[in-house]
């Protein structure tokens, strides 16, 4: 199985190098990436897009107690154009006791960065989605019990799973 994830991180970095590589033949400016948020009490995972908002890539997990300050600092580094954070609901399409935490929170970066807007996107079996990525992907059993790796591929899947439904809209 490491075999194919070695040949598909080849394939994505050589899309994305013919991608830059284009982009900076016809002149086009950089877009902004799109950040996603996959927020938790203890722990929060962060994923981005690549400029072109292609590929959606995990960038880290932060203790939520950090994680306004680390907002804050990487968009003054890279330039975002809209933040999504995962919007936990029950089966019931009920809002989860998570989104207690979550709307406070997102109420205070919308105050900190008025130019960035903040969408919600449904993240239902995020995490179960990521186990089974994790855990198809071939790594060891001890890192396959990392929270903050768990935590990084939910965001990862929320943000892929925004862009595609933004693509459906178009």
């Amino acid at each position: 199985m490491s075999v194919y994830l070695h040949f598909f991180a080849l394939f994505v970095e050589t899309f994305r190098s013919n991608c830059l590589t284009l982009q900076n033949k016809l002149h086009i400016n950089r877009m902004a990436r799109i950040l996603a948020i996959d927020y938790g009490k203890k722990r929060t995972g962060l994923a981005v897009t690549d400029e072109l908002q292609i590929i959606a890539n995990g960038l880290t997990t932060v203790a939520t107690v950090d994680l306004v300050d680390f907002i804050l600092d990487y968009v003054k580094k890279e330039p975002v154009e809209l933040i999504v954070v995962g919007l936990p609901k029950q089966m019931n399409n009920q809002p989860s006791e998570n989104m207690g935490r979550i709307r406070p929170f997102v109420g205070h970066l919308r105050k900190l960065l008025p130019d960035i807007p903040v969408e919600y996107h449904d993240e239902r079996f995020t995490s179960v989605l990521a186990h089974q990525a994790i855990l198809q992907s071939g790594i060891g059993k001890m890192a396959r019990r990392n929270k903050e790796l768990v935590d990084e591929v939910s965001a990862t899947i929320i943000l892929q799973s925004y862009m595609e439904s933004r693509r459906m809209r178009l």
